[in-house]
């Protein structure tokens, strides 16, 4: 972590633009002066916050040459080969983390998958699609009702543990989510979620979306997705699936029995930006129903259309911005240069590693873990109160070393051990 304050940059460099061009010589000495000064080593092997962020050599020539070729994938034929190798990579993506077919491009149906920028996008995306999907149904059932009255009851559900963009994804959506305590395993259970929904129902509200998250952010904690399903098929609620950063490790056959129940899932989402040596953005989201989506975002000016619409998926209606670089580029050169044999390899390397920290902790007597460890994340604390926890915090981070996040459920201090880098050793 950099020494410097808020501020520092400003100084640096001049206060306006230069009249004359500068050489490249120039540019690149201010890279090391200016910018480096600034940076949190996020690949460093010390980095241990948040989670990780992915990088690899494939990603980064594949996002020169998405860069190079310059196109905006927004229609087919804005660039048929932007729309067409994502359609494809989506494919061999789901098939990698064994997601049902009924997700998938090739089963011949509607279903698909789309890149997104980040998981919080998606989220709001599927939000905006079960809004649409729950509106049109309700219209029919009450003609009466008005679109405001029928927004004022929609209502959607989350663990309270959940990522903080779910609720957000309310907010911008303008609908209500209730965030619900979850069980003493910090998961979303059907029980929880069935009295939270027939309670707002004996309340006259319409429930309407559910996100069940695989991999919660603060302690990396798996929803009941199998009951949940179960719970959101019977009302006909939109079940999206967050898995932002543990998603990557279904890759491996061994850890696909935290996404049982995948199958009941209207979208299911994680970020190989995240855990699978895809440099960010590259949020990979697969929908059963796009059309939701699409009648909810379609908006077809003449200059937009063309003469191949509807053999093709035409992206812009599957997301929020218009624009869209040729992000499919990034997972073909990953996919391909390491194979599904080394991505494993990683993620497995990943997870015995955290092991690893996890057996350092539990064999000194003055530490706990807080949370079982399934995946490349350890919370771990000091026993007795949170005060000793914040100090030790504050004396690793304080040396710039090594860089932790904490976290805190239900007033318990702990720190958050990620393995983050793919430099990482046991040493």
């Amino acid at each position: 972590v950099p020494s410097v304050k808020p501020g520092y940059l400003r100084p640096l460099v001049p206060e306006q633009a230069p009249e004359k061009p500068e050489p490249w010589t120039a540019v690149m000495a201010d890279i090391e002066r200016v910018v480096m000064s600034g940076v949190t080593h996020w690949h460093s092997p010390r980095f241990h916050a948040y989670f990780p962020t992915a990088n690899s050599y494939p990603a980064i020539v594949a996002d020169m040459l998405s860069g190079a070729i310059a196109c905006i994938g927004f229609t087919w034929i804005a660039s048929p080969a932007c729309t067409e190798l994502e359609v494809v990579m989506l494919d061999w993506l789901g098939q990698m983390l064994g997601l049902p077919d009924c997700f998938l491009a090739k089963s011949g149906g509607e279903a698909g998958g789309v890149i997104q920028g980040t998981a919080s996008e998606a989220t709001l995306v599927a939000l905006l699609g079960a809004k649409s999907r729950t509106m049109q149904r309700v219209k029919e059932e009450h003609p009466a009702w008005t679109e405001t009255e029928i927004l004022s009851k929609l209502v959607g559900y989350c663990n309270k543990q959940a990522h903080s963009s779910v609720e957000r994804a309310g907010l911008l959506g303008g609908v209500k989510l209730r965030t619900l305590q979850p069980d003493s395993k910090r998961r979303l259970t059907a029980q929880i979620l069935q009295e939270a929904i027939d309670e707002d129902i004996r309340n006259g509200l319409i429930p309407f979306y559910v996100v069940a998250t695989l991999g919660t952010t603060s302690s990396c904690t798996f929803d009941a997705l199998d009951e949940i399903g179960d719970v959101c098929a019977s009302r006909d609620i939109w079940l999206h699936v967050d898995a932002a950063y543990a998603g990557s490790a279904f890759v491996c056959p061994e850890y696909r029995y935290l996404m049982k129940g995948v199958e009941k899932a209207d979208s299911f989402n994680f970020n190989p930006h995240k855990w699978l040596l895809v440099n960010f953005d590259c949020s990979a989201m697969w929908l059963k129903q796009p059309r939701w989506i699409v009648d909810a975002f379609n908006v077809d000016p003449l200059y937009l259309k063309h003469d191949q619409q509807g053999s093709a998926p035409d992206y812009r209606h599957w997301q929020i911005p218009l624009g869209r670089r040729f992000r499919a580029l990034k997972l073909w050169f990953v996919l391909r240069l390491y194979g599904v044999e080394n991505l494993q390899k990683h993620i497995r390397k990943h997870i015995a590693l955290a092991h690893l920290f996890e057996r350092l902790c539990t064999s000194d007597e003055r530490f706990e873990i807080f949370e079982e460890v399934t995946m490349g994340l350890v919370c771990f604390r000091l026993k007795g109160a949170n005060e000793p926890n914040e100090e030790l915090l504050r004396r690793i981070n304080g040396r710039g070393k090594i860089h932790l996040v904490p976290s805190k459920i239900d007033d318990v201090y702990f720190l958050r051990l990620a393995i983050c880098s793919r430099f990482s050793e046991e040493s």
